[in-house]
């Protein structure tokens, strides 16, 4: 064989090893891990006088994760107790009437005026008589009856007085205050939803994964204090071209592939774009960089998300 045949059979088998080595997996595409992040704050300001997690730290749904000072809010409430207490108090004053008490007062009044009315009637009665046999003047017979008239009309003012005092008070008065007491229910509610502002949960399981604040420092109402990962928040994005995308829809499984991983994770497809983009540049892929493609999302399962971290490049293969 002549050096030269030699050199080209050389060449040959190199490129065919070259060729060997550049070939891709079609159904394998390159991605990255996502976390959407649950940034946890107050709608109060406040001092952090409590941070119960740390990075990096798993909480359950409902546990503890920071506490503001909460003075003001505490005072507010308690005032806020003590109003709706009196409000209601003066409600039932008003729909039971007068105490038994005072009834007993207007009673034996009114048994006083009665005694005095029948002493008044017996006057008047001799006085007539008097009169017919000519024995007093007529201004007396007079003064005598006035006399006995107004005994009988403090007997009648009395007697009314004691049925009022069993009455509850009018249809008013008792609607105003109902509408005191359900002012101070509300009043009430305010307080206590400020107070509880001051002291936030997890709203879900996660991971910790940063805190903002030192416990100490002045906070900002809306300011976020501790950044939270849900597992279910922990998807995949990866690009795919337009020949591919078409056959793609939620639901499809994956496998994802990530280095240090113990073994692929499975995943489905939560979310195929409909708008066309350039791959973006976290991709390095020299055969789909120049190339237009399709952003599409997967989620994998609670218990798997926890092997991903955001910002792991990983790669994605179809099912």
């Amino acid at each position: 064989m002549s050096r030269s045949l030699h050199a080209s059979v050389c060449l040959l088998l190199a490129a065919a090893a070259l060729a060997g080595c550049s070939h891709r997996d079609d159904n394998v595409y390159q991605g990255y891990v996502e976390g959407e992040f649950v940034y946890l704050g107050a709608s109060q300001s406040g001092k952090l006088t409590q941070l119960s997690v740390a990075r990096g730290q798993t909480v359950a749904a409902g546990a503890p994760v920071f506490t503001l000072e909460s003075i003001d809010e505490s005072a507010a409430l308690q005032q806020a107790q003590q109003q709706l207490a009196a409000a209601r108090a003066q409600l039932a004053d008003i729909q039971t009437g007068k105490r038994t008490p005072e009834v007993n007062i207007n009673k034996a009044q009114l048994a006083q005026a009665a005694a005095n009315a029948h002493k008044a009637a017996l006057q008047l009665t001799r006085d007539e008589a008097q009169f017919r046999a000519g024995g007093i003047a007529k201004a007396q017979l007079d003064d005598s009856r006035s006399a006995a008239d107004a005994a009988a009309a403090q007997v009648s003012e009395l007697r009314n007085q004691v049925e009022v005092a069993r009455l509850p008070g009018r249809v008013q008065q008792i609607t105003a205050q109902t509408a005191q007491v359900d002012a101070a229910q509300a009043v009430l509610a305010q307080a206590q939803w400020k107070l509880d502002q001051k002291r936030v949960s997890a709203p879900a399981e996660g991971l910790v994964y940063d805190t903002l604040y030192r416990v100490g420092e002045w906070v900002q109402a809306g300011n976020p204090i501790v950044q939270l990962l849900p597992p279910q928040n922990v998807k995949v994005r990866f690009f795919v071209p337009e020949t591919v995308v078409g056959g793609l829809a939620p639901g499809r499984a994956l496998t994802i592939h990530c280095d240090g991983c113990a073994a692929d994770v499975p995943a489905k497809i939560s979310y195929v774009s409909r708008s066309v983009e350039y791959t973006p540049p976290v991709i390095y892929s020299n055969e789909n960089r120049a190339k237009l493609v399709f952003m599409v999302e997967a989620h994998p399962s609670a218990a798997d998300a926890v092997k991903l971290r955001p910002g792991q490049p990983v790669a994605v293969r179809l099912q």
